[in-house]
């Protein structure tokens, strides 16, 4: 029998962490890994974003729905039905099998025919990783008594940022190497073998069991009836409005930042994955983890500052994004970005202590995915849409403003530059290349502006938080 194959015991609320401390960490390292993978094969598309326009001929919005919408739209759909069912059933044998499903669908990217096709695909790793999230969050909540948890999930959260460096690192060599194609290919298919090992290595822990003996014991809760829980919960509906919009910019600046280097540099493919994706990934998962750590310690006095440190990051991260994508100075440039990569992602572990804090452990899941929901609906489906809506509506007003105005049109400008250069000559090639350069830098900065909205919405959850709070995290 496997791991995961013991059921989970009745609620028993104890206030303890669950199993020895070797194997709680290995657990949750084993989850941080399998977050780490969900983010690879989500965010490589965002790597290999300029050579895929290019093969394709699309316009930045077409690949703003291959990169966001394809993906976040059955993300969402499917993450309230497999959170609900993580309520009932066996947490771990669901997270195995939607690794092993999203791994094989990223896999078949790489045989993508055009844009279609590679939207079909996209959809497919989306209802994958939708298996990921809510059971982890829950059996993150049921090892890890409430004191540890904002730690527990900041490591968690790693994942994410860490995923995109690793994304980044391998991808953009292989892609430069071999091509895009392979680059889907090599870093899918892993995920399958390790979905296996989850799935017999794994137990399912008790339900509520690291909750304190304190706490309220409810029946589990039906969809409605976790709704009405939260609706009286603001601190919930700040946190995910909060949480939506700085996702929003994230995933859009992330859909679109190596091809802006590329665009705007004529930087090499690996070359911007090497060294300027990876030190930012670094940097977004030392802000992470960071947030985590002083969250944990801070806290013991200053009872809000889950909510008081991601809601100063994002405010203050702005002029760094501003001004890092405004110059023309590449060094300067990755100097400000990194600096504002560590302010601005201090949010992510804060976004799932606060959202799984103010539910009980019968509806845990179910308001993750709810969050999640909104979140990746609103964030991840349109942000990369938004960037790239603007940025063509920036670069044709840049072609209108050029001295090729009354010739060159956005359709005339898809294409490989060689392809451009081939067709229209090198004057107008270049014109068309740097109107596309300049298009994506606007579409940026504007969107870059909505992350002090964020912080000003995690500043706000401080009034309702201890209220709001199912256990006290001191």
């Amino acid at each position: 029998m496997s791991a995961s194959q013991a059921g989970a015991a009745p609620l028993t609320n104890t206030g303890k962490a669950f199993g020895t401390s070797g194997y709680r960490n290995y657990v949750l390292l084993s989850l941080t890994l399998l977050y780490t993978l969900n983010f690879i094969d989500r965010v490589l598309i965002q790597i290999l974003a300029q050579p895929i326009i290019e093969e394709f001929r699309l316009e930045d919005w077409q690949f703003g729905l291959l990169s966001g919408f394809g993906f976040a739209f059955m993300y969402t759909l499917m993450g309230i039905p497999i959170a609900r069912l993580s309520e009932k059933r066996n947490r771990v044998r669901i997270i195995a099998f939607s690794v092993i499903l999203w791994s094989v669908m990223t896999a078949l990217c790489g045989f993508a025919e055009g844009f279609l096709s590679l939207l079909i695909f996209r959809i497919g790793v989306g209802i994958g990783e939708a298996g990921l999230t809510p059971p982890a969050n829950s059996i993150i909540a049921d090892y890890f008594p409430p004191r540890s948890r904002a730690r527990a999930l900041a490591t968690y959260t790693l994942g994410i940022t860490l995923g995109g460096v690793l994304a980044a690192a391998f991808g953009g060599p292989i892609a430069q190497a071999f091509s895009w194609r392979t680059a889907f290919i090599v870093l899918g298919l892993p995920g399958v073998i390790i979905g296996l090992i989850f799935l017999f290595t794994v137990k399912e822990p008790p339900r509520g069991y690291s909750d304190p003996v304190d706490t309220k014991k409810v029946d589990a809760l039906g969809l409605k009836e976790t709704l009405a829980e939260l609706g009286a919960k603001r601190t919930f509906w700040l946190n995910m409005a909060a949480a939506a919009l700085v996702a929003f910019v994230g995933y859009g600046i992330a859909s679109f930042q190596v091809a802006y280097f590329q665009r705007a540099f004529e930087m090499p493919l690996a070359e911007v994955a090497l060294f300027i994706s990876v030190p930012l990934g670094l940097a977004a998962s030392a802000g992470a983890f960071l947030a985590g750590y002083l969250t944990e310690k801070l806290s013991v006095k200053h009872e809000n500052a889950v909510a008081l440190i991601p809601g100063w990051g994002l405010i203050i991260s702005v002029p760094f994004y501003w001004f890092g994508f405004a110059t023309s100075n590449v060094p300067l440039a990755i100097g400000l970005l990194l600096i504002g990569a560590v302010l601005h992602y201090t949010y992510l572990g804060a976004q799932y202590t606060l959202c799984q804090g103010v539910a009980s452990a019968q509806s845990r899941a179910t308001a993750v995915a709810f969050f999640l929901f909104a979140v990746n609906l609103i964030g991840y489906g349109l942000g990369p849409l938004g960037v790239g809506i603007l940025s063509d509506i920036f670069m044709n007003m840049n072609l209108s403003g050029s001295s090729f105005g009354a010739e060159l049109t956005t359709d005339m400008c898809k294409g490989r530059p060689d392809e451009i250069i081939a067709a229209l000559g090198a004057a107008k090639a270049q014109a068309c290349i740097d109107a596309s350069a300049a298009g994506l830098r606007y579409s940026i900065m504007v969107v870059a502006s909505l992350m002090a909205v964020s912080g000003l919405l995690y500043l706000m959850c401080c009034k309702t938080l201890q209220s709001d709070l199912v256990a006290k995290m001191k």
